[in-house]
């Protein structure tokens, strides 16, 4: 990738084919998409890659064991192809970039003989439906082959288990890796660029986009034949501003998710809380180091504060708790993260775990504008085929098939799991540096490594026991846009998806490093740092999460 003054320069004075407006999942999916077929493209995003819905997921990627339940006891065909069709999806995402996603084996306790036939037959059919592209298959376990399997599981009533596959990932990376492949295939990407406006021609087609420099604060216009809406859920903003009159269409809900010590499962398996008293799935996840918990669901207006508070904090305990033999309280949640996400109103749907997540291609006949509506991540490359397609129709030009079935994401050539023992070997790093490095940045964590050595200090820890390098975090800052303390330990490098105090422990010398990069005076690189750490603060003030000075 370009650096961001660099990616500036480069873009204001061109004009493409198409330009994606949003940089979470969806959009770089079809940014990615769209330059492998030959269209020149330009990507912009209002605030950072994947900053909002895209890194705020549970990282399954998954056909939805909930959806097809839905799909049987309804009989919705609308769920029943959305399963299928995520679950298809699901190896290309796992083949894709195997660094970051991998097979999961999940568990959900059964509390009579008939509940643990049922749930056999549903994983079996689940199964069926991804047919060569299943991951391992499901298979029932006696009560005490789970209590072997999940030792912290609360026997108490439990008659046995069925255990199923699917697919773990990491959500943050995953995008600044679509990021990064995009950029190499020659297309053109910018953070903190929001789109304000249009220019429409004498019919009233798109023909130009107004961008906001969100550091600066200058405007410039992009100029393209094609524009894409990818902005989730704020899809209907960008509608209404290509068409005034456009009717929204989109309800968004909230998630949060928690994390705590890996202590409370003890295992590898993840764990699926099958139903709560309001009709929800919650898993809790083992990841990187944690117990993954989540998640909530509940219909929020626009405009929202995306921050976990107490009250959805205790609500996943009581779940946690009821089904795993431990106490946790807010005192040990180490982590906490919230996010929108974009449902496409349905005729008749009142309920926004009950919507379908399928996703909606829309043209705006008057406009011009093309817009992806709603959607999951596992289904991100089916939603970006989708949309080129509709794009590679309005530019009339000779249609070329979507390649992104095959396509290896930076880091995939030539990554194997034993890499993180090479690089210890090669760069005298420890064990935990070379396994967040290479489940970070796949085979490129040679190339992360021999910047970082290069480099002053750059292979000495980002803080006390850190996995984190300092030369990592000076790689994101030169080679994939972070501007600031929340873009490279949120969604570069991870450490504000696991533990808060690690991030309040780091924020020092990421920020200072940041600041000598970015040419900041000493007072501007102590209110960045001071910033970064109010921020940290009163989110975990609202989640009742306990942080040190």
């Amino acid at each position: 990738m370009r650096t961001r003054i660099d990616a500036l320069k480069a873009i204001s004075p061109r004009s493409f084919d198409v330009c994606v407006i949003g940089g979470g999942a969806t959009g770089l999916g079809s940014a990615l998409d769209a330059q492998l077929r030959g269209l020149s493209t330009v990507l912009i995003d209002a605030g950072d890659f994947v900053s909002q819905t895209s890194s705020a997921s549970t990282k399954l990627v998954h056909g939805g064991v909930r959806y097809l339940q839905q799909a049987v006891e309804r009989c919705d065909v609308g769920q029943f192809q959305m399963v299928r069709k995520a679950l298809h999806e699901r190896i290309y995402m796992l083949k894709a970039a195997p660094f970051l996603a991998r097979p999961l084996e999940l568990l959900v306790p059964c509390f009579s003989w008939w509940q643990l036939g049922y749930m056999a037959i549903g994983m079996k059919l689940y199964e069926m439906i991804a047919g060569r592209a299943s991951l391992f298959p499901s298979r029932i376990l006696s009560k005490s082959a789970a209590a072997r399997k999940l030792p912290t599981l609360r026997m108490e009533h439990v008659s046995g288990a069925v255990s199923y596959a699917d697919g773990q990932f990491d959500d943050a990376r995953y995008g600044m890796t679509l990021a990064a492949s995009f950029a190499s295939q020659g297309g053109e990407l910018l953070n903190y660029a929001r789109a304000v406006g249009f220019t429409r021609s004498a019919a009233g087609r798109l023909t130009a986009v107004e961008v906001e420099d969100q550091l600066t604060g200058k405007r410039f216009t992009l100029q393209a034949k094609v524009f894409l809406n990818c902005t989730g859920p704020f899809a209907d903003s960008i509608r209404l501003m290509a068409h005034p009159g456009a009717t929204p269409r989109l309800r968004v809900s909230k998630g949060i998710h928690i994390l705590l010590p890996l202590e409370g499962i003890r295992s590898e398996t993840a764990l699926l809380i099958p139903k709560t008293e309001d009709g929800r799935v919650i898993f809790a996840i083992p990841w990187f180091g944690s117990l993954l918990v989540g998640t909530t669901e509940d219909e929020i207006e626009h405009g929202t504060e995306m921050v976990a508070t107490e009250k959805e904090i205790v609500y996943l305990l009581k779940y946690v708790n009821q089904y795993l033999n431990c106490e946790f309280g807010p005192s040990d949640v180490k982590a906490a993260f919230a996010g929108a996400r974009p449902l496409v109103a349905s005729k008749g749907a009142v309920d926004t775990k009950k919507l379908v997540r399928d996703h909606e291609v829309e043209l705006d006949e008057r406009s011009g504008l093309i817009s992806i509506l709603g959607g999951k991540w596992t289904t991100y490359r089916a939603m970006a085929e989708d949309g080129i397609n509709h794009v590679m129709r309005a530019l009339d030009g000779a249609f070329k098939a979507s390649m992104t079935r095959r396509f290896k994401l930076a880091g995939a050539e030539g990554y194997s799991a034993a890499l993180w023992q090479q690089l210890v070997k090669d760069f005298g790093i420890s064990a935990a540096s070379a396994h967040h490095l290479s489940e970070k940045f796949g085979s490129n964590a040679t190339d992360v490594l021999r910047f970082a050595a290069a480099t002053s200090n750059g292979l000495e820890p980002l803080y006390k026991s850190s996995a984190v390098l300092c030369g990592e975090v000076l790689y994101t800052i030169r080679n994939e846009m972070a501007t600031s303390i929340e873009d490279v330990l949120a969604r570069r490098v991870g450490l504000e998806f696991h533990d808060w105090q690690a991030c309040i422990d780091a924020a020092e010398t990421t920020g200072r490093l940041l600041g000598s990069e970015m040419n900041w005076s000493s007072e501007a690189t102590r209110k960045a740092i001071e910033a970064y750490m109010v921020k940290l603060k009163r989110q975990a003030r609202l989640a009742a999460i306990s942080l040190k000075d």
